[in-house]
């Protein structure tokens, strides 16, 4: 079965089972909703156990959640470092135009049909993701998942199709 990263487990929050997660997910609301079932894996990348969703709310930079049956920092301690997953199984299917980050991560770039690279990974930093083009003798390019520069996707076909605007390539 494959895995997707959703967060990493990064301390403990207060005495009754509640963590600090840093997500790495699009679909934060959705992953840490009460009831949802998401698995631990250590830093080896080995499964540890599934777990069930009790509660999540935000806080600052991260969400803070608690595992059914976990109610005591004792419980939980021993996950501070492990990385929080989602079962393929567990996904949901998407509108049309949305992706997951699994599904963009190693697509190749082109720009009027000449490649320029492969994405390598993609940032969240505030109003839109920016996704990291590798390309090959250059400096990363960094890319805005907006419409004038992603003009298409084609995660079948492993192209994405951009226009890279003035400004955007410091390089040129």
């Amino acid at each position: 079965m494959n895995y997707y990263n959703v967060g990493k487990i990064v301390n403990t929050q207060g005495l009754q089972g509640e963590m600090r997660v840093l997500s790495v997910t699009d679909f934060t609301e959705e992953r840490f909703k009460k009831g949802s079932k998401l698995s631990v894996f250590d830093d080896k990348d080995r499964l540890l156990l599934d777990v069930e969703i009790a509660s999540h709310r935000k806080q600052k930079n991260f969400d803070i959640i608690k595992f059914k049956g976990m109610y005591h920092i004792n419980d939980i301690e021993k996950y501070k470092g492990c990385t929080l997953k989602v079962a393929e199984e567990n996904l949901s299917d998407l509108e049309d135009g949305e992706f997951y980050y699994h599904e963009i991560i190693g697509l190749d770039v082109y720009e009027n049909d000449v490649l320029i690279g492969q994405v390598k990974e993609i940032l969240q930093p505030g109003a839109n993701d920016v996704w990291v083009v590798k390309r090959k003798g250059k400096r990363d390019l960094l890319l805005p998942y907006i419409p004038p520069v992603v003009l298409n996707v084609d995660v079948a076909g492993h192209r994405i199709d951009v226009d890279v605007l003035e400004g955007l390539d410091d390089e040129d």
